[in-house]
């Protein structure tokens, strides 16, 4: 994850000479997408048709640039409803600010997320995050399929699947930190890898 902070040492304004720097430690992580910002449909669209050209490029079979898109398309619906918003306008702003990143190396693919969360989510979060991990494939198959069927839906109005499904299509664990930012708010990464 050491690509991450990269990105984060570089909330200060970046001066001219440190851009080619910049560029290079994204070339030399296999950064193939990089996108902090506030998400909507058009970018969705704009960053899968980037991906897409790249897998293309890379000459990716068919099965994994399908995994690679359910996982994208699952962390962006994640995204987007799961964006805390609190304070001031300035740090408003900030909190509907998210992170992506792509990464491809040796034939993986690692999808590296980060949004704002309210941290009196946090322990629920790593809870499910804990359970989801603790799971194999079938049993993560029949937890979707339990929450199917009795479609609980969350404060959000999602039916909590996103990271369910994440871990499925991915066949991975989910590596996930949450730093914390002040006491009410954390920054929550998750990376998921697609071998």
């Amino acid at each position: 994850m050491y690509w991450v902070f990269i990105i984060f040492g570089i909330q200060r304004f970046m001066a001219i000479s440190d851009v080619y720097d910049f560029y290079r430690k994204m070339e030399d992580e296999n950064i193939i997408l990089s996108f902090k910002g506030t998400f909507s449909e058009e970018l969705v669209t704009s960053i899968l048709h980037i991906v897409e050209s790249k897998m293309v490029s890379l000459e990716v079979p068919t099965s994994k640039k399908k995994r690679v898109f359910n996982v994208l398309v699952e962390c962006f619906q994640n995204l987007y409803h799961h964006i805390e918003t609190f304070g001031e306008e300035d740090e408003v702003k900030q909190q509907k600010s998210a992170l992506v990143m792509v990464k491809y190396e040796d034939g993986k693919f690692t999808i590296t997320t980060g949004n704002f969360v309210a941290q009196d989510r946090v322990p629920g979060l790593k809870e499910k995050l804990a359970l989801i991990n603790e799971m194999d494939s079938e049993d993560l198959r029949d937890l979707y399929r339990t929450k199917l069927e009795q479609d609980e839906r969350t404060e959000k109005g999602t039916a909590g699947l996103g990271l369910i499904d994440i871990a499925r299509k991915s066949k991975n664990k989910l590596e996930y930190e949450i730093f914390d930012v002040t006491e009410s708010i954390g920054f929550f990464c998750l990376n998921v890898m697609i071998d």
